[in-house]
């Protein structure tokens, strides 16, 4: 077994972009989601073709370190089926074109979206593109998210016990989020799993294993995202993950995952580190890349990547 912490990473990155080279075009989409103004010289984004819904509104029964709800209080509140249902009619007439359905979580670590499983249908019979994170997924939301006929599920793989229980606040195991992973596999659901890359207070703990739960479950898609200190929680202050560390993350899912598609999402701290993380992204040959800097587009021109713009979540590689 490799170790991912300790091999040079200039040749792992080496190794992972000949790999991406061979495997996928030389094309990088620029994700702009309409929940944030993105505006730099290459694009602006419109502020209404993507939004967001939380079925809990800001609430969630975990509260985790890492989130403490906040990223709830910029999703639309869509917490009864009267909200929900005014969702379902003013999107489309307000001119979206898709939606991300999410929440907060239950105290078993799932979204609660049973109550919406048929207005999730509507959403998609009118023509919207609709992806739904759904937490630690049950049979009866996989199998109801499957006939509603969903575009994608999110979820969030965890490889590490003690970060399920001291940021998650969870009393589950890794083996949990496999088995929730397998489950989306089995239903046939286009299974788009995220890793939270320093989700243990900004260290390194649990993400290669997290890999490896996917490169033996499989998945469609694979999108890495950098732990955030968002204030008003309590990692407002923990240092910013390394580029360095999010550079070994996304060579190692190269490698681990020739053929599988690689995003770098939207979570990602400000600064420096930022910088140097989505250099390095697209170093390793990643298909997109949500909210870049306007240098790193110029780095992926000089590069000789074809630069597409979209105003849909990293996961979606067309359209």
């Amino acid at each position: 077994m490799r170790n991912w912490r300790e091999e040079s990473l200039p040749l792992l990155l080496e190794e992972a972009e000949a790999l991406s080279r061979v495997h996928f075009p030389q094309e990088l989409l620029v994700s702009a989601p309409s929940q944030k103004q993105y505006d730099v010289a290459h694009y602006q984004n419109q502020r209404q073709a993507f939004q967001t819904l939380s079925v809990t509104g800001s609430h969630c029964a975990l509260n985790c370190d890492h989130c403490g709800t906040k990223v709830l209080e910029g999703m639309r509140v869509a917490s009864s089926r009267t909200r929900f249902q005014q969702a379902v009619v003013e999107l489309p007439q307000n001119g979206a074109e898709g939606v991300l359905i999410s929440g907060g979580c239950l105290d078993d670590g799932s979204v609660p979206l049973d109550r919406f499983l048929d207005q999730i249908a509507d959403l998609k019979a009118q023509g919207l593109t609709v992806l739904v994170h759904t937490g630690l997924v049950r049979p009866e939301i996989a199998r109801g998210l499957k006939a509603a006929g969903v575009d994608q599920v999110l979820l969030d793989i965890i490889g590490d016990n003690q970060t399920i229980r001291d940021v998650y606040h969870l009393d589950k195991t890794v083996d949990d989020y496999r088995r929730a992973l397998s489950l989306l596999q089995t239903h046939g659901l286009y299974a788009v799993p995220h890793i939270v890359v320093g989700l243990h207070y900004g260290a390194l703990r649990g993400e290669f294993e997290a890999l490896r739960m996917i490169s033996e479950e499989g998945a469609n898609q694979l999108v890495v995202v950098v732990l955030t200190g968002l204030p008003g929680t309590p990692m407002a202050r923990v240092p910013s993950v390394s580029g360095d560390d999010v550079a070994r993350v996304l060579a190692a899912a190269r490698l681990m995952m020739p053929t599988m598609p690689l995003s770098l999402g939207c979570a990602k701290p400000p600064g420096p580190e930022k910088r140097a993380m989505e250099r390095y992204a697209v170093d390793v040959g990643v298909q997109s890349l949500a909210y870049p800097l306007a240098e790193t587009i110029d780095y992926a021109t000089a590069k000789g990547y074809q630069i597409r713009f979209h105003e849909k979540c990293c996961s979606l590689l067309t359209g």
